[in-house]
């Protein structure tokens, strides 16, 4: 495609002396920020112009986006302030992907050399997370037992769900205290453990291989909570009886049947999930309903089943008597999304960057709102089937929505 530009030159008066009403007040006190890609050994050609960097303050919640220009390299003019920065680079079917938290900017220039790790597209993706509840009108009250989410086949090929496993990461909210994180006090720079903490429960999806195929284009529905008609008791909630869907239940693990009822006559046993392993006390199983981080992820070179079995594989949460995590590798991630409360200003990032560089806001709970991954139009039309936005930053990929897509 031809591309024009066109350059406007605009020609200023000065006059003797300068109306401070006309002037910037704040002019003085921006500062200089350099942000320059560095992108992983192996693809230090791959920087090129144009592409987004998003600065964020993280006490103001004021976000600033400008491209790189041909090295790279994006500058900015803002104020003294403690900076969240990430940017995302898709070229075809690599991926790069780079986030910093906490960068402080303050009385002068700052350089941050922001590192880029690379991943590839994913062939099974996160499409939506409903978890934040609706309200019980006409009664009085809010409700939360009908969270689900919806997994997609991006990918030109059948896919199969046969054994993948999901879980949510530790801290479940995103404003909690994070033990995974760990700060540099000479560069200030935060790091995250080489590994995901799964939380409370893995659970896999059943199947011997070919059992689950999921087309291209087609979508796979999963109820983290009761696998019911909600909106017999609550309008404003979903009906999660329906033929093909797949529910989290097993009474002996999860008995609160408060969130985990009976299935409902439309739901095939054997769409029932496995619970591979349990490793908290908690009687329902917990996706926070305002900022979870979820993980879909499958086991290599041994069963899960073999994994979880291996002591190394588990340990504490620190500060804990009760909850262990589940270490899982980050190869092993087939996709991954995090979930910001946007109504706090103390969001910790839980996932590296090369599994999601950004994250998506959910601005309020028990509103029946949905985070709903954006479709890629142009790659949608050459398919002939959804094709979806990956690039592994669910900032640019996800948006909110105003009500559960399965609303009715």
């Amino acid at each position: 495609m031809k591309r024009i530009s066109y350059i406007l030159t605009a020609i200023f008066t000065l006059a003797a002396c300068t109306d401070i009403r006309n002037s910037d007040p704040y002019k003085e006190s921006l500062n200089v920020l350099t942000v320059s890609a560095v992108y992983p050994q192996g693809h230090e050609d791959a920087a090129h112009e144009g592409v987004p960097v998003n600065v964020e303050d993280m006490n103001t919640a004021s976000r600033y986006t400008l491209n790189t220009d041909a090295t790279g390299t994006a500058v900015f003019k803002v104020p003294d302030g403690m900076y969240r920065i990430n940017m995302s680079d898709r070229q075809e079917s690599d991926i790069y992907n780079g986030s910093a938290d906490k960068f402080v900017v303050n009385g002068g220039s700052a350089e941050l050399k922001l590192k880029l790790s690379h991943s590839r597209s994913g062939s099974i993706v996160i499409k939506e997370i409903y978890c934040g509840g609706c309200l019980k009108l006409p009664q009085e009250g809010t409700y939360q037992a009908d969270q689900y989410f919806i997994l997609h086949n991006n990918d030109f090929n059948v896919q199969y769900l046969d054994g993948l496993c999901f879980g949510t990461l530790s801290p479940y909210n995103s404003n909690g205290a994070n033990p995974w994180l760990t700060k540099d006090p000479a560069t200030g720079e935060s790091t995250l453990v080489d590994f995901l903490p799964v939380i409370q429960a893995i659970w896999q999806f059943p199947g011997d291989g070919d059992d689950f195929p999921l087309q291209p284009g087609e979508d796979a529905v999963v109820c983290a909570r009761g696998a019911i008609d909600h909106t017999i008791q609550y309008p404003l909630s979903v009906n999660l009886n329906r033929e093909g869907f797949f529910v989290c239940y097993n009474n002996t693990y999860f008995p609160n049947t408060m969130f985990h009822p009976a299935p409902g006559d439309k739901i095939s046993t054997d769409r029932y999930l496995d619970v591979v392993i349990k490793t908290g006390k908690a009687n329902a199983y917990t996706l926070s309903n305002s900022s979870p981080t979820l993980v879909l992820f499958k086991a290599e070179g041994m069963t899960i089943q073999e994994f979880v079995g291996v002591t190394d594989n588990m340990t504490p949460v620190p500060g804990s008597l009760s909850d262990y995590v589940v270490k899982v590798p980050f190869e092993w991630v087939i996709d991954a999304v995090e979930v910001f409360d946007a109504r706090s200003a103390n969001n910790t990032k839980r996932l590296v960057p090369s599994l999601d560089a950004g994250y998506v806001l959910q601005t309020d709970t028990y509103l029946g709102r949905s985070l709903m991954r954006k479709t890629d139009e142009a790659m949608t039309a050459s398919a002939g089937y959804e094709v979806l936005t990956d690039t592994n930053n669910s900032l640019n990929d996800f948006y909110e929505t105003s009500q559960q897509s399965l609303h009715e």
